[in-house]
C-alpha cells in the first residue's frame, strides 16, 4: 500500500525495525482484532494496538465507566464517568490514532454471540475479568480456528499466554481443565489489584498480538508467561497439550458451546 506522508511519519519507528518494515506496516493497518474487555486489561491493549496502527479493532463490554476503574482503566477518564466503556475507549482511540476503525459490540459475550463476534477478525484478544468468559472465549476459539492472545491479573500477580489449537497447540483447558468452584477464587473487589499490574500484561499482550499478526519472533503458545510484581521475577513454564483435553484433545468431551459454563467469577 501507498502510505500518506503523515502515516509514514506516525509509523517511523515500526518501519525502522527490519521485522516490520512498510510490509509489516501495511499489515497491520489491513488487520482486524477482537478485543474482549475494555477494563484494566482491555485498556491498555486497545490503546497500544490502535497506536501501532491496527487498522480495525473490535471492542466487547457491556459496563459502563466507574470511579473504581479509573485506577487501572487508562482508557477512560474522570470526566467520561457513566459512559459506557466502548464509548469513551472509541474516545481514547480516536484521540490517539484516527487510522484506526473501532467496531463498539456493547454487550456481554455469550454462548448466543459468541460465534457471530468472532467472524471476521483475524486474532482474539481476551481482556475479560470473569472466568466463564475467559473458559467460553477458549471454548469458541478452539472451534472457530481462531488465535486466542489471553492475560489474566489479579493482586500483585498476572497470566499470559497464546492458545492455537489450530496449530497443535494447547488451550487454555489444558492448563485450567474447568472453571473453580463459585466463591474459591476471591472477587477483583475482595482481593484488590495493582493497577500498574494492569498495564503490564495489558501491553504484554498487544505486544504478542502484533507478533502473531506480522509472523515474527517466538510466539507464547504452548508457554505460559507468570508475573510476580512484588518480586519483580517473570517465570515461563512450557505446556503441551493435554492428550486428555476434554476439548481439543483426541477424544473431546466438549464438541458444541451447549457445554456448562460456571457462573461469572472476577479472575482479575
Amino acid at each position: 500500500m501507498d502510505f500518506t506522508e503523515d502515516q509514514i511519519r506516525r509509523y517511523a519507528r515500526h518501519i525502522l525495525l527490519p521485522e516490520v518494515g512498510g510490509t509489516g506496516q501495511a499489515t497491520l493497518l489491513g488487520s482486524r482484532v477482537l478485543v474482549v474487555g475494555a477494563g484494566g486489561l482491555g485498556s491498555p491493549l486497545v490503546l497500544y494496538l490502535a497506536a501501532a496502527g491496527v487498522g480495525t479493532i473490535g471492542l466487547v463490554d457491556d459496563d459502563t465507566v466507574d470511579l473504581s476503574n479509573l485506577q487501572r482503566q487508562i482508557a477512560h477518564t474522570t470526566a467520561r464517568l457513566g459512559m459506557a466503556k466502548v464509548d469513551s475507549a472509541a474516545e481514547a482511540v480516536a484521540q490517539i490514532n484516527p487510522d484506526v476503525r473501532i467496531i463498539r459490540h456493547r454487550t456481554r459475550l455469550d454462548i448466543d454471540n459468541v460465534l457471530g463476534l468472532l467472524d471476521g477478525y483475524d486474532i482474539v484478544a481476551d481482556g475479560s475479568d470473569n472466568f466463564a468468559t475467559r473458559f467460553l472465549l477458549n471454548d469458541a476459539c478452539h472451534f472457530a480456528r481462531k488465535t486466542l492472545v489471553s492475560a489474566a491479573i489479579l493482586r500483585f500477580d498476572g497470566q499470559l499466554s497464546t492458545y492455537k489449537t489450530h496449530a497443535g497447540g494447547p488451550c487454555y483447558r489444558c492448563i485450567f481443565r474447568e472453571p473453580p468452584p463459585p466463591g474459591q477464587i476471591p472477587s477483583c473487589a475482595e482481593a484488590g489489584v495493582l493497577g500498574a499490574v494492569a498495564g503490564t500484561l495489558g501491553t504484554l499482550q498487544a505486544t504478542e498480538v502484533v507478533k502473531e499478526l506480522l509472523g515474527i519472533g517466538t510466539g507464547m503458545s504452548g508457554q505460559l508467561l507468570i508475573y510476580d510484581a512484588l518480586e519483580t521475577t517473570f517465570r515461563t513454564v512450557r505446556v503441551k497439550p493435554d492428550p486428555g483435553c476434554p476439548l481439543c484433545g483426541p477424544a473431546p468431551t466438549i464438541t458444541t458451546l451447549e457445554a456448562p459454563y460456571a457462573p461469572n467469577v472476577c479472575a482479575g
